[in-house]
């Protein structure tokens, strides 16, 4: 097993959990329902923590596949821009997650409208998430590539 497996096995991870805990922490949102919005919470930062091995293997990851048929450093350097964008976005709202659990303990007024926010910042890092994991995809994936598999494409 290499990086490049590994990568593979654990990059859907992040995307995935952060479309959950949006949904998750939206819902407690719409619901009033303080024990669901601590569960979304807690999973924002759970994605915020399972996003570190995606990002860790990413760089050994390409190594692997840089000198293979088809693969051009352009297709790499773009998917590798859009998931640290993506990485870091997440870190910050699974930061925003913390402080709005720290927040809900101490029956903050202010809890309600920082969890809002993390839900805002969540659904964008899903988004750049998910970009990511489609750019990454046409590295070695032709058949999803725009113009069906030209190397240079960016």
């Amino acid at each position: 097993m290499n990086q490049a497996h590994i990568h593979l096995i654990v990059n859907h991870v992040p995307i995935v959990g952060s479309l959950f805990a949006f949904v998750l922490l939206g819902v407690g949102l719409l619901q009033k329902n303080s024990s669901l919005i601590r569960a979304g919470l807690v999973a924002v930062l759970a994605a915020g923590l399972l996003c570190l091995p995606a990002q860790l293997t990413g760089e050994g990851a390409a190594k692997v596949v840089q000198d293979l048929p088809r693969v051009s450093r352009a297709l790499i350097q773009n998917h590798e821009a859009a998931a640290e964008q993506g990485f870091w976005v997440l870190e910050g709202a699974a930061g925003l997650a913390l402080f709005s659990l720290l927040l809900l303990k101490n029956a903050s007024p202010r809890a309600q409208l920082l969890s809002g926010l993390t839900l805002v910042v969540t659904a964008l890092s899903f988004g750049l998430l998910a970009r990511a994991g489609s750019l990454g995809g046409q590295i070695v994936h032709t058949e999803i590539r725009e113009g069906f598999g030209t190397p240079d494409e960016l």
